[in-house]
């Protein structure tokens, strides 16, 4: 299933920030259907990286504990405008996704 990545990037200083957003459910596993009642499976990103120009420069292990459509952010030196950066994610159901764009 295709999941809307945003990307932002951002010059501070000697550093470059990244943050990106995954929109992914991040279900625990533990929360009840309302209608149902029954547990809603565990469906959450598991690895999530930022890669510029095809190095890996962050990689985070991430589980059910993080919230909905969590925003994961870093900074990073030596990277600059209109080099290309890339998130990648996977979850625990096989499911993955990237994205890539240039440094502003």
């Amino acid at each position: 299933m295709a999941r809307p990545i945003r990307i932002k990037t951002r010059r501070i200083g000697g550093e470059t920030e990244l943050l990106a957003m995954v929109t992914h459910p991040m279900d625990t596993g533990r929360v009840k259907n309302k209608k149902t009642g029954k547990l809603i499976p565990a469906h959450y990103i598991e690895k999530f990286e930022f890669a510029i120009n095809g190095k890996v420069v962050a990689s985070a292990n991430l589980g059910p504990a993080v919230s909905k459509n969590a925003m994961v952010g870093v900074k990073v030196r030596g990277a600059k405008a209109g080099d290309t950066v890339t998130v990648s994610w996977n979850d625990n159901k096989k499911e993955s996704g990237s994205k890539s764009q240039p440094i502003r």
